[in-house]
């Protein structure tokens, strides 16, 4: 937006100049050439003169003395014209041709020739001033001065040139005050967006702490800082609810299993099954408040990511679940290259240990997990591939919504808290995490920066 708000700015500007410096640099030129053709004039004035006195050709061997006398001097070129354009006396000698010039043709039809309008520096033409000669007050001839304008062109090229200059000085000048001005009236805006992208990713305390631009947006700023101290607020009542809900619930609920567990001793054969099912919510109820109780201490504040290795991990966390996977002769298979990144080594352990708890649950019998390492450039991406049902394309999009599961896997054990407790983890240190269908199965991968997120290791 500053581009473009500076680019709007010095449109105008250079508009503005072009609109003042043409019509300038056009005026310097008409002026000079107008001073220049007025000399000429009147010297052609005085030869006129000259030319009156010049009664009989006895007296052109003088007038052609004072014509050679003045192109000695000042190099230009004059010509006394008879009535019908032949030359009477000059020096030197000049083009035939000059008869037939518009101002020669004026001066003989009685008017003096009127000067061009400018003479530009690429004009490589000479300037010709002509009068009448009259005699009785008849015209009998004309005077002409043939002038070459080299010195007028580089008078006119030099006024063009310090026009343009100022004119790119002052675009300059312009251009670093609009950009200046950009960034003043902007900053407000960068700082917004900045706190609410960091609010977006979960990063709650970010504010907004510069205090520079208009008004308007100052105002903007302070409402916006109002607003996030009240969605943090209302976030952090709702992450203690949960904390302190799920927290108190599981002594209670403890003590209920022990009791429950207790009347199974004495219950009759036909009531066992109903006392087994009431066990077994029972459990489910306290796995879901575990869930909870970690998805809430995922949300927390995490140390600063530390550079790992994440083939070292990944290993470790394939060994860790081997044993469960090989209950169900399930295959786990780590491939790609060893990589490096900037993680929380607990955090992404606990996000690999939901993904991969999936992928086993989910897998059939005999299948194969695969946790795949690649380097991609910005980041490291831990890919688990799974051999299992996977998700309609419309469940994708809801992959990690909290209690949310999949209609077709509701006899699976689970709570829908694990895609969401892995997505919290990730984020805690900059990470992300996708998920894909594959031919067969589901692919999920885990993003790790190759970098540290500075907004993260300046908290």
């Amino acid at each position: 937006m500053r581009a473009r708000i500076t680019a709007l700015l010095l449109g105008l500007v250079v508009c503005l100049l072009l609109a003042l410096s043409v019509p300038l640099a056009l005026s310097t030129a008409a002026r000079a050439t107008e001073g220049v053709h007025a000399d000429r004039l009147n010297d052609a004035e005085r030869f006129a003169g000259l030319a009156e006195q010049a009664m009989t050709d006895a007296d052109l061997p003088w007038l052609t003395s004072e014509l050679a006398r003045y192109h000695e001097v000042y190099g230009i070129t004059a010509v006394v014209l008879d009535r019908d354009g032949a030359v009477r006396a000059g020096s030197p000698r000049p083009d035939a041709a000059i008869a037939a010039d518009p101002s020669v043709r004026a001066a003989l039809a009685g008017r003096r020739s009127e000067p061009p309008r400018w003479v530009a520096p690429w004009d490589g033409g000479p300037l010709v001033a002509a009068v009448p000669v009259l005699r009785a007050g008849d015209v009998v001839g004309a005077a002409v001065t043939v002038s070459p304008t080299a010195s007028l062109r580089q008078q006119v090229a030099l006024w063009w040139a310090l026009v343009a200059g100022g004119a790119l000085v002052a675009v300059a000048l312009c251009a670093l005050v609009t950009s200046r001005l950009a960034r003043w009236v902007l900053r407000p805006v960068h700082d917004l967006d900045t706190a609410a992208h960091d609010i977006a990713q979960g990063r709650f305390d970010a504010r907004v702490t510069g205090s520079g631009g208009p008004p308007e947006l100052r105002r903007l700023t302070t409402s916006f800082n109002t607003m996030a101290d009240a969605v943090q607020t209302s976030w952090q009542r709702q992450r203690s609810f949960v904390s302190d809900a799920s927290h108190q619930l599981r002594n209670p609920l403890s003590a209920l299993l022990l009791r429950q567990q207790a009347l199974g001793v004495d219950l009759p054969p036909e009531l066992r099954e109903e006392w087994s099912a009431a066990q077994e919510e029972g459990m489910r109820l306290t796995r879901i408040l575990d869930e909870l109780l970690a998805l809430a201490t995922a949300e927390e504040s995490v140390p600063p990511p530390v550079e790992v290795e994440l083939g070292e991990l990944v290993d470790e966390r394939l060994a860790a679940w081997q044993p469960v996977a090989d209950e169900r002769g399930i295959e786990l298979v780590r491939t790609g290259a060893e990589a490096r990144g900037f993680a929380d080594p607990t955090a992404l352990g606990s996000a690999l240990d939901a993904v991969l708890d999936n992928a086993i649950k989910f897998g059939p019998d005999g299948s194969r997990v695969t946790a795949h390492v690649e380097a991609t450039g910005t980041d490291v991406v831990i890919s688990v591939l799974d051999e299992g049902p996977g998700l309609a394309d419309d469940e994708l999009s809801r992959l990690g919504n909290r209690f949310w599961r999949s209609p077709r896997h509701q006899n699976v054990e689970g709570s829908g808290l694990g895609v969401s407790i892995a997505k919290a983890l990730l984020a805690s240190f900059g990470g992300r995490l996708e998920a894909r269908n594959r031919e067969r199965g589901l692919a999920v991968s885990v993003h790790v920066p190759v970098a540290p997120d500075q907004r993260l290791t300046s908290r």
